[in-house]
């Protein structure tokens, strides 16, 4: 399993919007945020989704989004 690291544009406010579309991209439990991180950090656990996913989900929904190494 990997775990891929994103810097985002997400507030507090807006983490209970996305969360039914993250649980269903990537599966309950298996992603957080650290939004206390001046990057606005979020993680996700893999079993067999790739990082445009992610990525694409928040800009579908008007947030940043890019993989950090």
């Amino acid at each position: 399993m990997e775990i891929f690291v994103f810097k985002t544009s997400v507030e507090p406010e807006h983490v209970s919007g996305l969360s039914p579309f993250l649980d269903v991209l990537v599966g309950k439990g298996k992603w957080n945020f650290a939004l206390d991180d001046c990057d606005r950090i979020l993680r996700v656990r893999s079993g067999g989704i790739m990082p445009h996913q992610p990525i694409e989900l928040l800009a579908k929904h008007g947030f940043k989004c890019t993989e950090l190494e």
